[in-house]
């Protein structure tokens, strides 16, 4: 039996023993994304309640695994699948880094367009370069090393994409970017995604060919929460935690409008969202204990003034 699923069983009902004081410092990291800020966001904010002393660190997907794999990380609830296969592929192999649960369904992510450019004939990966003049040969991206994907399509000779150049910035960036070229109605392929306001703020199109890259139904995807290797025997109370946690489309949805649109901070936003659905609690801490012992429902509700 895999040591992961080993240390999960100690799960069951029964109330763990408070984590080590080692614990207290936990270390999670975010690429910079508004979704996995959000449930970074509600996982600081529980962990907080519960008497740690958490801290996030934004940093690109191919830093966040050799961090997780060196220890200088222990938490990433952010592995979408299959779009970070490219990236979490050589650490499944090592076993360096290991995955708890999937914490999100019906996700997607692929590429997207403006739909009056989707309207003017581009609806596949391989249209693209028929309209390679109008987008300038350039597909928009998130942070440095997280846009591999885009990376391998360019490389891909059946796509005609040769001299086409990945314009990558941020989150913010890219969308900010897009907002500009709809607009001005000008031609414009970026990194899409659900859940994100994006959905609604912008006309978007997703389109298909990118199963090679992206895997099939317009990238579906699952998220996941991952730990570095052995985190969850070290400290088996924030695991307890880790495998109740789960969200879904609508919760996220909210949540991220609260950053984008409302302007608040990852915490702020969670505290929110977990104020206006406080039903949620009772799943993401049942058996879970603050860090001296306690019943971990009643401080987090306490802290959040519940």
């Amino acid at each position: 039996m895999p040591v992961l699923a080993v240390a999960l069983m100690g799960y069951g009902g029964a109330a763990l023993a408070a984590d080590a004081e080692s614990c207290k410092a936990v270390r999670l990291a975010e690429p910079g994304w508004n979704d996995l800020a959000f449930t970074t966001g509600v996982g600081m904010t529980l962990l907080k309640g519960l008497g740690y002393e958490p801290s996030a660190n934004l940093l690109g997907v191919e830093v966040i695994y050799k961090s997780l794999e060196n220890k200088d990380l222990d938490i990433f609830l952010g592995y979408w699948d299959p779009a970070m296969q490219v990236y979490f592929g050589n650490y499944k192999e090592k076993g360096s880094v290991e995955t708890v649960r999937v914490n999100l369904t019906g996700a997607k992510y692929t590429f997207a367009v403006p739909d009056y450019v989707y309207e003017a004939g581009v609806h596949d990966f391989k249209d693209l370069q028929k309209f390679a003049d109008q987008f300038g040969r350039k597909m928009y991206g998130i942070e440095p090393g997280s846009n591999q994907t885009m990376f391998d399509a360019i490389a891909d000779k059946d796509l005609g994409l040769s001299g086409w150049e990945v314009v990558e910035s941020s989150e913010q960036g890219m969308l900010a970017e897009a907002q500009r070229k709809v607009k001005a109605k000008e031609f414009i392929v970026f990194q899409g995604w659900a859940p994100h306001p994006m959905n609604t703020a912008l006309p978007l199109r997703y389109l298909t060919g990118g199963d090679k890259f992206y895997g099939p139904d317009f990238g579906a995807a699952t998220v996941s929460t991952q730990v570095r290797k052995g985190y969850l025997s070290e400290c088996p109370n924030v695991g307890k935690l880790l495998s109740n946690l789960a969200f879904d489309i609508d919760f996220e949805n909210k949540g991220m409008g609260y950053l984008i649109d409302d302007g608040m901070d990852p915490e702020a936003a969670a505290a929110k969202a977990i104020k206006d659905e406080p039903q949620r609690l009772e799943a993401w801490l049942a058996g879970v204990e603050t860090l001296d012992g306690k019943p971990g429902l009643d401080a987090v509700k306490a802290a959040l003034g519940l």
